[in-house]
């Protein structure tokens, strides 16, 4: 399997949340994860679970959400992938309760494969834009109660 149908199928499968077991077929069982925000750069590491734990969350919050791969790449073992996620704000996030209205989350990352499965990432996700729909959100339904 090539790198470029690795990203693929755990996106459809995985990070999607439709197959959340199927982690362990595209994750390696330690994957170092780079998490590119402004305010500060972290890497954690994750494990197959760690990461279907972690879309779980994302459900939690954001319902049962579509994924949709606008942008991806391949070159060797590393593939770029640019998304956009639409959900439904059913969970407390940062703070914020629940308000029942979309969310868009707009992210990249540059995943590194090895031996066909996901090894290491480097992730950008437009928090502010996150942040900002949830402020707004939050700032209309305070309107609405008034």
């Amino acid at each position: 399997m090539t790198a470029e149908e690795v990203v693929r199928l755990f996106f459809e499968k995985v990070r999607s949340g439709r197959e959340l077991g199927d982690a362990q077929k595209y994750m390696a069982p330690r994957v170092l994860a780079h998490q590119m925000t402004a305010e500060q750069e972290v890497t954690v590491e994750r494990t197959p679970d760690d990461y279907a734990d972690h879309v779980r969350e994302m459900q939690e919050a954001f319902g049962t959400f579509e994924l949709d791969i606008q942008e991806l790449i391949a070159q060797g073992n590393k593939v770029y992938v640019r998304w956009k996620q639409r959900g439904t704000h059913v969970g407390e996030t940062d703070g914020f309760a629940p308000t029942g209205l979309p969310v868009i989350e707009i992210a990249s990352a540059v995943y590194r494969v090895e031996e066909e499965r996901i090894a290491e990432y480097w992730i950008q996700i437009d928090r502010t834009g996150i942040r900002s729909q949830l402020e707004s959100q939050a700032r209309a339904s305070v309107k609405s109660v008034d």
